[in-house]
């Protein structure tokens, strides 16, 4: 039983280990060494969740999707929904928030499908002026409008015949969403400049961050381009919520960084230490993959040597900006919270930073944090794994 003990607070959950003799009274219990480990659902859960696609009509794992690093029953799903619509040419609405792979699955979809020779064209609604919304995407015509020298196709003649993915489609102004409806509806095109139209055969894979529906509530959105663009709807988790994937994704993500800088002059091969695993399977990850490939990169460039330490995570952590939607005060209590976890948070999140802005100083870290001294931030380190 000790050795359990030992393993949940050096790793899932950080605790101050004691230990009671009659000779000696209670003492506190330092282990001289770091462990690294995340939870994985045992080999009978995932035997019956095998089981159930079957019975459910799911299809295996395509080779498309093996880009996806999963294990989780919950991306699991996904990835088997994606391919079952990956074989019917109807629209796809992915919804996630940032940062969870909304482009990784449209590419898988696009690849599993009969539309895997023809073009793959991506697109970030968000990224068009509104004044040129309607060009991009449909295409102009020479001299519609200041600057139009030449005629131009859009992103829907651009992926004719193959698939068009719209991210960020809450982005687009109602106007271009009344456009969209229409070529969606009507499968075809009008450039502007024009009213002359042309056919396109473009199956749409559209991506939003955004609560659709409330978007439609608010005025923002118009509903019948939702129905049009939901008839396959995936949702993809959190990578909070992904029980068992975020070790498998730091190391396929590390050692995808690694390979990408192997050519660059004086890299050295990076790997982690036991302490900086902890901390990055600690973080809640609020930017999602995208946060943890960010992380690691920073972490990669920020270790002189070959391994990556706590204090090179702590630091690439810091630079990190919490969601606004994140809060601590306010959550609501019908689903129930767990106090201690909060408070962990939020004592963890704040001796990283401390620790990051004094390069490691534990005197000037306690002071910022108002702790006595070294010694009493260093009993705080210990508490919460970061010792």
């Amino acid at each position: 039983m000790a050795a359990i003990w030992v393993l949940l607070a050096k790793t899932r959950y950080p605790a101050r280990l004691i230990e009671s003799s009659r000779e000696h009274g209670v003492k506190d219990v330092h282990i001289p060494f770091e462990l690294s480990a995340e939870f994985i659902p045992r080999a009978s859960r995932q035997a019956d969740e095998a089981l159930a696609r079957l019975a459910q009509g799911l299809p295996p794992e395509a080779p498309e999707f093996s880009s996806i690093v999963h294990r989780c029953a919950p991306m699991k799903r996904c990835v088997a929904l994606a391919h079952r619509l990956a074989l019917r040419d109807v629209p796809v609405l992915i919804q996630g928030e940032s940062g969870t792979g909304k482009e990784l699955f449209a590419r898988a979809i696009h690849q599993a499908s009969a539309r895997r020779d023809a073009p793959f064209v991506a697109v970030n609604c968000g990224a068009i002026p509104q004044e040129l919304v309607d060009a991009e995407l449909f295409g102009h015509e020479k001299g519609a409008f200041t600057g139009a020298a030449a005629s131009r196709a859009g992103y829907f003649e651009a992926a004719h015949g193959g698939s068009l993915f719209l991210d960020e489609v809450g982005e687009l102004p109602l106007a271009s969403q009344v456009r969209l409806l229409r070529v969606l509806q009507e499968r075809e095109i009008t450039r502007v400049g024009t009213t002359k139209s042309r056919p396109v055969d473009v199956r749409v894979i559209a991506a939003t961050n955004r609560a659709l529906p409330d978007e439609i509530r608010q005025g923002r959105f118009r509903e019948d381009l939702f129905h049009r663009l939901a008839v396959g709807v995936l949702l993809l988790p959190p990578l909070r919520e992904r029980e068992g994937d975020l070790s498998l994704l730091i190391d396929a993500l590390l050692a995808a960084i690694n390979a990408e800088a192997a050519t660059q002059p004086g890299f050295q091969h990076k790997k982690l230490s036991a302490g900086a695993r902890n901390l990055l399977l600690q973080h809640s990850w609020p930017g999602n993959v995208r946060e943890l490939h960010n992380t690691l990169t920073r972490a990669t460039i920020w270790a002189p040597g070959g391994e990556i330490t706590a204090q090179d995570v702590a630091e690439a952590l810091a630079v990190t900006v919490a969601p606004k939607t994140e809060t601590i005060l306010g959550r609501p209590l019908e689903t129930g919270i767990s106090l201690p976890d909060i408070l962990a948070d939020v004592a963890r999140h704040y001796l990283e930073r401390a620790l990051a802005q004094t390069h490691g100083n534990k005197s000037k870290a306690a002071r910022l944090l108002g702790l006595g001294s070294y010694q009493t931030l260093t009993n705080w380190l210990q508490k919460y794994g970061l010792a």
